[in-house]
């Protein structure tokens, strides 16, 4: 960006074209796009690709190559409409899942497909709704702490292209270095996907992935931030999973139907992460953001009252960059949606579970945005804050006497929306973030994310009936890992099997962070993470540190890393796409040739001499 990051790129006083029928013609083909491929890769490997970035480049493609359109707030309206369809897809298919899983157990009857259409509406629209009174301090006020390295990245995919010189060769050369990695990673199998490094006689294990976009995450976030990450994976894998094997021994806890021993035995410190860590770090993600959002009470409830004084007032004075959507269409359609939650026969859910489940959105709407504005949305803790949600709606719901079978729809139908909440409030906080920084119109900008969940709640019904018709959630093809993590939690809870000893361990974690003044919500959302995911970022934190210290220009970096992020973005759906129709098996080299670790421990090296090396004018020099 340039030097002084809040100067937007199109000045307030400018009115390009932004918002066209083109514009969302396209945004809403792209949404539909990734909203079917990350559905797919969601069910297939429990994880989605955040499509900000994706849709960015394939905007730049259709509107300027194709179209001949050059206005970069067009290019970014686009983008905004077609990223949403990713963040339908991810909130859907981590949890609504579970309730075909319970319909084949025969516990309950078939769900319609007008339910799961409007859980994903109601979500969708709430959570970009939520987030409209707080982008003011959240994007621009907290500009400096928090980065949100995917929507800086973004726009400078986007800007790439508007400007003449090297610099948007940084980005293409980061685009398709780490498109190249991915796929020769993830495609042909020539390289591991993770580095293990076992520690067997400490009972545990360090990891790290070989992805350049990680790297890059951390190169954007800076050292702070990604260390304190990096910090909570060490408390998990350092810590924690050596106490729980050396003193579990042949003992059984729950959630798990093994012993600690056997457990280890077969799946290493894995199994263990994934049967307790996961849950403390669920525990961690959801003291950290109730901290988060006291301490952010005074502002939002500020935001608030100056939203309602402001209704009826001519708001003429306010900059083009500055206008939201007004409170006069905000807080009747949160009206209407409490109303329709309550009458429509499709919703199961009562007055207290309607209640319930506007208080949750709120929270996650306000975490998500924070998380996403640390880390990045690729890598939010999505599933973590959904087992928040899940734990928290189901004790309420159960003391309030709505239990057994009643109680468990009721209670995954709350976290199926406050997942699509966390979704896009996080895909609509870094899509602002972009905005902000290229100097778009924010009430056009949640226009548009708005008719991209209308579109997409409808699709994804139909897309999550087809995949089950087609393989079956539980499948090989659709294993669905996460719906299963979220059906055992919910059965936990209702059956009373849940470990509460896990949970709470997290919120004293949490605490104990607060009180020694370090960020309780990066280190949990670091002990929920694997290692795997939070050491690249924390490499590419300490590049920027060593970039820092020598007094260099981290901007050539910062370029690289966002085309390290988009290439890796952009392969990530194409793999999606291979893989629906069945060509990613062909791709498949490993039995031929695979360089193995070595192979990705010199990709990390290479990455990161990359990322330093291409800041070489020092700043002294530039001024």
């Amino acid at each position: 960006m340039s030097d002084n990051e809040n100067h937007p790129y199109v000045q307030s006083d400018q009115n390009p074209p932004e918002f066209s029928l083109t514009a969302v013609i396209v945004g809403v083909i792209l949404a539909i796009v990734f909203c079917a491929a990350n559905a797919y890769l969601g069910l297939r490997i429990g994880m989605s690709i955040a499509a900000s970035i994706p849709a960015s480049v394939i905007s730049m493609m259709v509107l300027r190559l194709l179209l001949h359109r050059n206005s970069i707030l067009e290019n970014n309206l686009v983008q905004t409409i077609a990223s949403a369809g990713e963040s339908i897809a991810t909130g859907m298919v981590f949890t609504v899942p579970v309730f075909f899983l319970w319909e084949k157990e025969g516990v309950i009857e078939p769900q319609s497909f007008s339910m799961i259409a409007l859980l994903a509406l109601f979500g969708g629209i709430l959570g970009i709704l939520f987030m409209i009174p707080l982008r003011h301090y959240l994007i621009v006020e907290e500009d400096a702490k928090l980065h949100y390295p995917e929507g800086r990245a973004c726009a400078e995919v986007l800007l790439s292209a508007e400007k003449k010189g090297n610099q948007s060769l940084y980005v293409l050369w980061g685009a398709f270095f780490a498109a190249a990695v991915k796929f020769l990673i993830d495609a042909c199998q020539l390289a591991a996907s993770v580095i293990v490094l076992p520690l067997r006689k400490y009972h545990t294990a360090l990891s790290t992935e070989p992805y350049p976009a990680l790297l890059g995450v951390g190169y954007i976030c800076g050292l702070e931030v990604s260390a304190t990450l990096f910090a909570g994976s060490l408390l998990s894998w350092l810590v924690l999973i050596p106490l729980i094997v050396f003193f579990g021994g042949d003992n059984v806890v729950a959630p798990a139907t093994l012993s600690i021993a056997s457990l280890y035995g077969q799946g290493g410190p894995d199994a263990i992460w994934s049967n307790y860590i996961r849950y403390i770090g669920a525990g961690a993600v959801a003291a950290g953001g109730i901290t988060g959002l006291i301490k952010s009470l005074p502002v939002i409830l500020s935001s608030f009252v100056n939203g309602i004084r402001g209704i009826g007032k001519e708001k003429k004075s306010v900059e083009r960059t500055e206008r939201d959507l007004s409170m006069k269409i905000l807080l009747p359609l949160v009206g209407l949606i409490f109303l329709l939650l309550l009458i429509l026969p499709q919703i199961p859910l009562n007055f207290l579970g309607v209640v319930l489940f506007m208080i949750c959105g709120f929270f996650f709407a306000v975490v998500a945005s924070r998380i996403v504005g640390v880390i990045g949305a690729s890598n939010s803790p999505c599933s973590g804050m959904t087992i928040a949600a899940l734990i928290v709606s189901a004790c309420i719901l159960k003391k309030a006497g709505v239990s057994g079978t009643a109680g468990m729809i009721a209670t995954l139908s709350i976290a199926t929306m406050c997942c699509v909440i966390t979704a896009i409030a996080g895909d609509t906080s870094q899509d602002l973030k972009t905005g902000f920084l290229l100097g778009a119109t924010p009430w056009k900008q949640q226009v548009g994310e708005m008719i991209s969940v209308v579109f997409t709640a409808v699709l994804i019904g139909g897309i999550i009936l087809l995949l089950d018709k087609a393989w079956g959630f539980g499948s090989t093809q659709l294993p669905a890992p996460q719906a299963h993590l979220m059906k055992l939690v919910t059965e936990g809870v209702m059956k009373g099997t849940l470990s509460w000893t896990l949970v709470l361990l997290g919120v004293a974690i949490a605490i104990a962070m607060e009180f020694l003044g370090v960020s309780s919500l990066c280190v949990a959302i670091g002990i929920f993470l694997p290692m795997g995911t939070t050491a690249p970022i924390f490499f590419g934190g300490l590049v920027r540190y060593l970039v820092d210290l020598r007094k260099k220009s981290a901007q050539n970096g910062i370029l690289f890393s966002s085309g390290l992020i988009a290439g890796e973005g952009v392969m990530g759906i194409i793999l999606a796409v291979l893989a629906v129709v069945h060509v990613d098996q062909k791709l498949d080299l490993s039995g031929i040739f695979t360089t193995g670790n070595f192979g990705s421990a010199a990709i990390t090296l290479l990455t990161m001499l990359l990322l330093y090396g291409g800041c070489r004018k020092e700043i002294s020099e530039e001024k």
